[in-house]
Parts: C-alpha cells; sequence; structure tokens
C-alpha cells in the first residue's frame, strides 16, 4: 500500500511515506538515472515501503463515544500522519523506521470538536499533534519522547470551506483546514486570491501557513503569512478566542502575532480572517545570466532596494541553475518577475533588467503580460521548482544524503554566509560519508536589508546511516548559521529539528514569557509536546 489519501479535485492517491502524489514519484529507472550523478550511492533503488511492514500496534487509548465519529484508528491513516516530508522522514519510512506512530486520527468539523477533542485529551494524558497537510519539513507534526500516555494526530482538513468574503474590505474568513488550491477555488468566482504560493501549496493548509510563519509567491514586500492575517480564531485548552478585524492596530502587543508561528503548541488556529486582492492580469517574466556570482548579488541587492517589487526575483547560482536547466553554460541565473491586477508591468521589467545589466548580467526582458513565461530559463526554473521534491525522494530511495535548509541574514553578511556554508557544511558532509558532496544555492526572498538564502547539499550516504548524517550535516549548518547571526529558519519553522538554533537565537525573557504562556494556555502540555520550548 503506497498511498493513504485520495485528493478529491484530482482523484489522485496521495504519497504516505514520501512528497506529493504517489503516481509523480520516479520510477526506478529514473531513481539510478538520478543516483548517477552522484558517486558512491546504491546500486538500486531502495523499494518503496508498505503500510503493512509498519509495527502499528493497538491504540493506548479509546475516546469517549461521544467522540468516536471523529476519531480513526485505521493503520493507513495512522502512517499517513506520523511524519512530515523532511529527508529524515522520508529516509525513516523507507528503512521501516517511521518512529512512534499516532494512536489515533481525528478529523474535527468545527470548533467545538476540537474544544471537545483538547479536553478529552487532556484529562487523559495524551499528547495532541495539529496536522494540517503534513508538509513540515522540521519535524513539526511528528511526537518524540514517551511522556504521553498516547498521541493523537488532529487533521484540520475537514474544516475547509471560505466561510464569508467581505468584498468591500477585501478579506476573507477561512477556515484553517483549507488547502491551498481548495482555498483559491473558492475565491476565484469573486475575482480574488490569497496569492500566497509555497512550494508547498498543493499540499499544505492555510492554517498550517498561520502557525509557521510561510513565506509564499512574493519574493519581494507581503511575502510571509503574516501580512496577509486580519484576524484569527483559536482553540486553546483554556478557551477559545477570537481577534478583532482591523487594518492596523497599536493596541499593545498583538493577539494575532502572538499565535502567528507558534506551531500549534499555545492553540489551535481555526479561522483566519484573511487580506485578499485582485487577481493579476497584467505579467511579465525574464531571466539575467551571469558569470559572476557575488556580481550577481550585488544586482539583486540593487534590485530590492529599488522601488519595483518584483513578484519573483530569485537568484540562482551555476549548480542550482544547472540543476533546474535555466542554464548549462556555468552561469548563474536571474529569475525575474511581475504581476499586476491593475496596470502593464514591462517596464518595471524594463528597469529591473536594465539594473541587473549594470552589474553584469545578460539577458533581455522576455514574456509580457503571458501566464506562461516564453523564457526558455524561467520556464525551465518554474518546471524544476514544482518537480524538486519529487527528486529529492528518488534521490532518498538510491541512498543519498539531502537536506535542504534555508535561512536570511542582512546584506553585508550574505556572501560571507553563502560562502562559509559552502565550505564548512561541505566539509562536515564529505567527512561524514567519504564521498564528494554537491552544495547549490538560491535567494528567493529579498528585503532592502537581506535576503533568504536556500541552501542544499546533496551527498552518496552511508547505507542504513542516513538520518545520523543528516543530523551532523544539519548541526554544523546550524552552527555556521549561529555564527553568522543568520536566522535558523527563513520560512520552514522550527519544528523540532531546529530547536537548538531557536533556543540560541530568541532572547531569555521572551522564552521566559513563551514558557509562562505555554504554562497558562495549555496545563497539561498536551499540545505539540517539543515544539519551541520543552
Amino acid at each position: 500500500m503506497s498511498a493513504t489519501a485520495t485528493d478529491p479535485r484530482t482523484s489522485r492517491a496521495r504519497s504516505w511515506w514520501g512528497w506529493g502524489y504517489a503516481d509523480a514519484h520516479p520510477v526506478d529507472a529514473e531513481c539510478a538515472a538520478l543516483g548517477a550523478l552522484l558517486p558512491g550511492t546504491l546500486a538500486r533503488p531502495l523499494p518503496i515501503p508498505r503500510i503493512a511492514d509498519l509495527p502499528i500496534g493497538r491504540p493506548a487509548a479509546t475516546p469517549p463515544p461521544s467522540l468516536a465519529h471523529l476519531v480513526t484508528a485505521d493503520p493507513q491513516a495512522r502512517a499517513a500522519h506520523a511524519m512530515g516530508k523532511a529527508y529524515r522522514d522520508v529516509i525513516r519510512a523507507l528503512r521501516g523506521r517511521p518512529g512512534r506512530i499516532p494512536d489515533l486520527v481525528a478529523h474535527p468539523t468545527g470548533d467545538q470538536d476540537v474544544a471537545d477533542l483538547l479536553d478529552w485529551a487532556g484529562e487523559h494524558g495524551v499528547a495532541v499533534i495539529p496536522f494540517g497537510g503534513g508538509s513540515s519539513v522540521v519535524g513539526g507534526v511528528e511526537y518524540r519522547g514517551d511522556s504521553h500516555r498516547a498521541v493523537l494526530s488532529l487533521d484540520l482538513t475537514s474544516m475547509d470551506r471560505v466561510l464569508e468574503i467581505d468584498t468591500t474590505s477585501r478579506s476573507a474568513r477561512i477556515q484553517a483546514g483549507t488547502l491551498g488550491p481548495v482555498l483559491e477555488d473558492q475565491l476565484r468566482p469573486h475575482g480574488l486570491t490569497l496569492r500566497h504560493f509555497p512550494q508547498s501549496f498543493e499540499f499544505s493548509t492555510l492554517g498550517g501557513w498561520i502557525a509557521t510563519r510561510a513565506g509564499g509567491h512574493y519574493a519581494t514586500g507581503h511575502t510571509h503569512i503574516d501580512d496577509f492575517v486580519q484576524s484569527l480564531r483559536v482553540v486553546t485548552p483554556a478557551g477559545a478566542g477570537t481577534s478583532w478585524r482591523l487594518p492596523a492596530s497599536g493596541a499593545g502587543p498583538s493577539p494575532d502575532r502572538f499565535f502567528i508561528g507558534s506551531e500549534g503548541t499555545l492553540g489551535v488556529i481555526t479561522e483566519a480572517w484573511m487580506r485578499l486582492r485582485e487577481r493579476p492580469r497584467h505579467k511579465a517574466s525574464a531571466s539575467v545570466a551571469f558569470t559572476d556570482f557575488h556580481r550577481a548579488l550585488d544586482a539583486v541587492r540593487a534590485i530590492a532596494q529599488s522601488d519595483l517589487a518584483p513578484a519573483n526575483c530569485r537568484l540562482l547560482d551555476p549548480g542550482e541553475a544547472l540543476l533546474s536547466g535555466a542554464s548549462h553554460d556555468g552561469s548563474a541565473v536571474l529569475v525575474l518577475g511581475f504581476e499586476s491586477a491593475t496596470s502593464p508591468v514591462d517596464d518595471r521589467l524594463a528597469a529591473a533588467v536594465d539594473l541587473a545589466h549594470t552589474h553584469g548580467g545578460r539577458g533581455e526582458t522576455a514574456a509580457a503580460d503571458r501566464d506562461a513565461p516564453a523564457d526558455a530559463a524561467v520556464g525551465a526554473w518554474r518546471s524544476a521548482f514544482l518537480r524538486m521534491p519529487y527528486l529529492r525522494d528518488g534521490l532518498a530511495r538510491m541512498g543519498a544524503v539531502v537536506e535542504t535548509f534555508e535561512t536570511a541574514a542582512t546584506w553585508d553578511t550574505i556572501p560571507v554566509l553563502i560562502d562559509a556554508v559552502r565550505t564548512e557544511v561541505g566539509a562536515a558532509a564529505s567527512k561524514a560519508t567519504g564521498h564528494p558532496a554537491t552544495i547549490n544555492c538560491r535567494l528567493t526572498h529579498v528585503y532592502p536589508d537581506g535576503a533568504a538564502p536556500y541552501l542544499t547539499v546533496a551527498v552518496a550516504g552511508r547505507p542504513g546511516g542516513e538520518v545520523e548524517i543528516w543530523d551532523d550535516i544539519k548541526a554544523v549548518a546550524a552552527d555556521v548559521l549561529h555564527r553568522h547571526h543568520a536566522t535558523i529558519t527563513h520560512h520552514h519553522a522550527v519544528g523540532r529539528d531546529h530547536r537548538p538554533g531557536y533556543d540560541l537565537q530568541r532572547p531569555e525573557p521572551f522564552a521566559l514569557a513563551l514558557r509562562a504562556a505555554k504554562d497558562a494556555l495549555d496545563p497539561h502540555r498536551i499540545l505539540n509536546p517539543g515544539v519551541l520550548l520543552d
């Protein structure tokens, strides 16, 4: 059995062990071809794991009859809710070591269901792991440890409706379990869009985006989900509350910001009013090539510090450009895109390309007011962007260790930070495996004062030791980020995997306040134990 859920929009089965749709994973021959790119990988791919082979025991807790209709102990559902989609999760599934599998999976349909489930869990020492699309790559949706009698995965995807649309204020009240495509489908008839497109868009939910402070479509300006939240409704073990809908407020610390990024540790986000925008009608895109990556960084900084505000401004280093098919001559490639609901964007794109040219770039404005880019490099990048998680899983089946991590730092730090990651993480990966490592970099989001580098390391692993190697690489990367005062995460959240780095990054008085809030809102400490704090 390789799939555990079917997408009602497409009738396609979701993979329980890897990314996305089960029918989109590389076949064995493609896995072998991927493995050939990394010296030292396995001779043949690891078999696709089966739920029937997992050690799934009887549930350690039984809900009362009043909640039984919301809860299942089905092995298929439990396996699908055991982990997220990090490399660490994929390789554990492939090796038959998924960790602690939840005892039960609940599908609440409204706030009262959530409150009742939390009350029962608190009374009986059952850990509750809020679960949206399950796309976490930082250990955010699994249980680690043995401090709780049982584990309940609280799947919110049955709460998936746009409940109300205020066209005057251009906002909507949306249930937290709404997956990205479902959300956009319900907004489209009104000519509106949230326009928040993380790479996980198909497989992640509004509540998940808010709980993890996800980064989305826009490379500049409003890009984090924080910017689009107008108000929240949150159910906690201590009670439920809704913040006011306001365009802005100076009334003390923000109750919304308190729960945005809380990763299900303080309460369960059940609804949100979100700021919307008109659907874009004008689009233009282009690519610019650079022979000097550091000059390309200067070009991106100049564009970010201008008032042009591109929707897309992604810089691919030569390795990333080659991997995506955007370049085959050793060039770095800058992918630019502009969009607007009200006016053509050709002039803004041309100005950005001109700025890039002043820093040594070469390329021309390619596609104006089109949905599909005419520029071959732009098209290749988009296709590779969506395909990359599946290819990572194919490499995992060949025993490769593949880790992606992202960060953000100020512009004065960016060049030396990227060089340090290449040197130190590359050396650590090679030392741990005895094989050469490949490290690629791209900038995904840019700001006037800094940028978010996204780095990928790939190396042939040691059969059976892939998780330990991944942990070692992760630790070295976290140390490099800390020494350069770069954040442990720009948009993937803290989860359990980033806890050491997060503990070092946050001020201690804030940690003290966070612990007090946890005690007040979750006195039985059942909500997502181990995330953000112990």
